[in-house]
């Protein structure tokens, strides 16, 4: 398989290795992006019922400590919330703003490329594709080549277009569908700490009475 893959590859001609280079960067950025989304994500539901709880109970410390443990994006947004909770009600919303445009762009950062790399591996497959469609017209076209020559010169030109336009167009594919999946789950995690913002800011406000503040550490 992986012989006749490179048999192929080598048909192409040289704008193969740049269809390979974008191929690369394709990857690279699908497997960091999403080692990085869920690697960081949690489970929003049970987040915030445990925040829930420690509020309620009054131990603010005890959810700082758990956020620090959570070491995820929606976490670290309101542990900056939750160590303000002995300042006014603007400051912790401040801070959770704060935070959340801190992170928001870490979470969606790279991800947009995908959809540039797609297109230039695909148009760069259709430039291989002109190319060898060019060479083998040219190649043809020309006095004292006899027809079995032609015939071979023209196939050979022809496997060059197509071997081209399909390595672009795999690498296009899985660009897009990378993009797809990891614009999905971007948007959800933005989604929950959205909602798990408001959730938190509005526990805080509502249970101040109910808040240990003497085990929190100042946010001035």
């Amino acid at each position: 398989m992986f012989a006749d893959i490179w048999t192929h590859y080598k048909e192409g001609g040289w704008p193969m290795w740049i269809i390979l280079l974008w191929s690369v960067f394709v990857i690279a950025i699908i497997v960091e992006r999403a080692l990085y989304l869920w690697g960081g994500s949690i489970n929003k539901d049970v987040f915030i019922s445990t925040m829930q709880k420690c509020i309620l109970a009054g131990d603010v410390q005890k959810a700082v400590k758990m956020c620090s443990a959570a070491n995820s994006p929606l976490a670290r947004i309101v542990q900056a919330g939750l160590i303000k909770v002995n300042r006014p009600d603007e400051e912790v919303q401040a801070a959770l703003d704060e935070a959340a445009l801190r992170e928001m762009p870490k979470i969606s950062q790279r991800t947009a490329y995908l959809g540039l790399l797609s297109n230039l591996a695909m148009l760069t497959g259709l430039f291989g594709t002109v190319l060898g469609l060019i060479k083998s017209f040219g190649a043809v076209s020309k006095p004292g080549v006899d027809q079995a020559q032609k015939a071979t010169i023209l196939a050979e030109g022809i496997s060059e277009a197509m071997n081209c336009t399909a390595f672009g167009l795999i690498v296009a594919i899985m660009g897009l569908l990378g993009f797809a999946v990891l614009n999905g789950k971007t948007q959800a995690i933005e989604d929950d700490i959205n909602e798990a913002t408001v959730q938190v800011m509005n526990l805080i406000v509502n249970n101040r009475q109910k808040v240990n503040l003497s085990n929190v550490q100042p946010g001035a």
